[in-house]
């Protein structure tokens, strides 16, 4: 059968995701935050929770990284959605996945710099024959 989980950060971080205060460079806020666009989440509610790069991290990069997950088989492909946000000319998002045999990540999916000041979606699709973080 297929399971989905949602992660919305309403209640902390989802169960994908590591702690927060190891992802160096990402806060939890909301639209009311008072620290600039966005002022909503991607269904234009202003009291829901999102991730942001904090201010202080304009000229570096801030990665988020899950938790593991198990291989992936014909019955099993792992789909992720997310939703993002980017206000930066400069700015660019990248998914990247690292394999449990390998050192390196590799990169997946990349966007940056257009469709500038709204909300954002994109799917992507897994197989992994390993564990694997993304």
């Amino acid at each position: 059968g297929s399971s989905s989980e949602n992660c919305d950060f309403e209640t902390d971080l989802c169960k994908a995701l590591y702690e927060l205060n190891s992802q160096p460079g990402w806060v939890r806020r909301n639209g009311r935050s008072r620290m600039g666009p966005p002022y909503s989440d991607h269904s234009g509610n202003n009291s829901a929770y999102f991730l942001s790069l904090s201010s202080e991290m304009r000229s570096f990069s801030a990665t988020l990284r899950t938790n593991v997950f198990l291989p992936t088989d014909e019955e099993h492909v792992c789909q992720m959605t997310f939703h993002y946000w980017i206000n930066q000319m400069s700015g660019t998002l990248v998914v990247g996945i690292q394999k449990y045999s390998e050192d390196m990540i590799t990169n997946v999916w990349q966007v940056s710099g257009e469709l500038q000041n709204q909300w954002n979606v994109n799917t992507i699709t897994i197989n992994s024959t390993e564990k694997y973080e993304v």
